[in-house]
């Protein structure tokens, strides 16, 4: 099987398969969108060789590690490619496009499959996402939902994507609500690496002629930094409001952060970010009420003392449109009170 000329990102949906050649330490800080972890080197071996290397010298390090990668590479044929039919048209990357993924890419031309190595690999791909992210964020015609705490905006959101709306979520996208509170039980947030990876990828299929409906974010969403292309455009683009009464609002957290009541230890730990703020009486007595799963006086005090407050200094001060927004009165947040407002917005 011959080779063609270098395979660029731009060129990666025209393959049956992309495949990671990189170790799983690697794989796992960020990845080209569908691809799948077929190591040649797994993370041990990767750091076997780079001491060999180092002490060593290169040829060394290559007699040892070319034995390692046989035997992966070996293994993945047994295994991974063992049902592969003759057709079959693989796009292999690694680091830098360099011996690892050329690696693989051989042995499966020796099969006789049309194997392809991405030029630049990794490295090309990642230049690829910061190059997109810089380019379309400002030519995204934002519609940014605004709401205090507990507006159901997220919700809104999702309401707005079933009916085939353009959404960007960041929130889903960072796995994380965004408040101090907002980290999600059992999940991790991605490497900052592999969240832009993922908001490039809903990019790459926006239609950037029409609306995208995004949540208002601060700068960061838990340990993520969105970037500032984003958030510049952001900022520049047109607000609509969403105006709830408290006890909606109430109501909503209540339901929406309902998991938070399970572990009442866990909650108060997490109540410490408060008390520089608000002080020791307040933050203690959140902490008892933490402890106790008493969620509904937690939540209406948090309201109050913390989220409403900031919400009123920081919308005027960071949204360029904001005093000629567009306000949503919404008597109740539950799905028909969401659905409507989806509906309004659309309109």
């Amino acid at each position: 099987m011959s080779a063609r000329g270098p395979v660029q990102v731009t060129e990666r949906h025209l393959f049956d398969c992309v495949i990671d050649a990189r170790s799983p330490a690697e794989f796992a800080l960020d990845q080209i969108p569908g691809a799948i972890n077929c190591p040649v080197l797994d993370d041990e071996e990767r750091r076997i060789v780079g001491t060999i290397y180092k002490q060593q010298g290169a040829f060394e390090a290559r007699r040892v590690g070319g034995a390692m990668v046989a035997a992966n590479l070996a293994r993945h044929l047994r295994e991974q490619f063992a049902d592969k039919p003759h057709h079959w048209k693989p796009l292999v990357y690694c680091w830098r496009g360099g011996l690892r993924s050329g690696s693989m890419v051989a042995w499966l031309r020796l099969v006789g499959w049309d194997a392809q190595q991405l030029a630049g690999g990794y490295k090309r791909w990642r230049h690829h996402v910061i190059a997109m992210l810089d380019q379309q964020c400002p030519q995204l015609q934002l519609q940014v939902i605004c709401g205090a705490t507990g507006s159901a905006k997220t919700r809104v959101l999702h309401a707005l994507a079933s009916r085939g709306a353009q959404v960007l979520d960041l929130e889903e996208l960072a796995c994380h609500k965004g408040s101090l509170l907002g980290a999600l039980p059992g999940q991790a947030q991605p490497s900052q690496k592999a969240f832009e990876t993922r908001m490039a990828a809903v990019l790459e299929g926006f239609d950037l002629s029409k609306r995208v409906f995004v949540e208002a974010e601060s700068r960061k969403i838990g340990r993520l930094s969105l970037p500032t292309a984003l958030i510049e455009r952001m900022r520049a683009s047109p607000c609509f409001e969403i105006v709830a009464p408290f006890e909606a609002r109430l109501d909503f957290l209540l339901r929406d952060y309902a998991y938070l009541g399970h572990d009442g230890a866990a909650l108060s730990q997490r109540l410490e970010a408060f008390r520089t703020l608000h002080g020791h009486e307040a933050v203690n007595r959140w902490q008892d009420w933490a402890r106790q799963s008493e969620l509904s006086p937690l939540f209406s005090e948090l309201t109050h003392l913390h989220y409403d407050p900031l919400y009123a200094r920081s919308q005027a001060a960071h949204f360029h449109q904001w005093g000629g927004r567009a306000e949503l009165g919404s008597p109740s947040l539950g799905q028909d009170g969401i659905d409507r407002l989806a509906e309004t917005l659309l309109r």
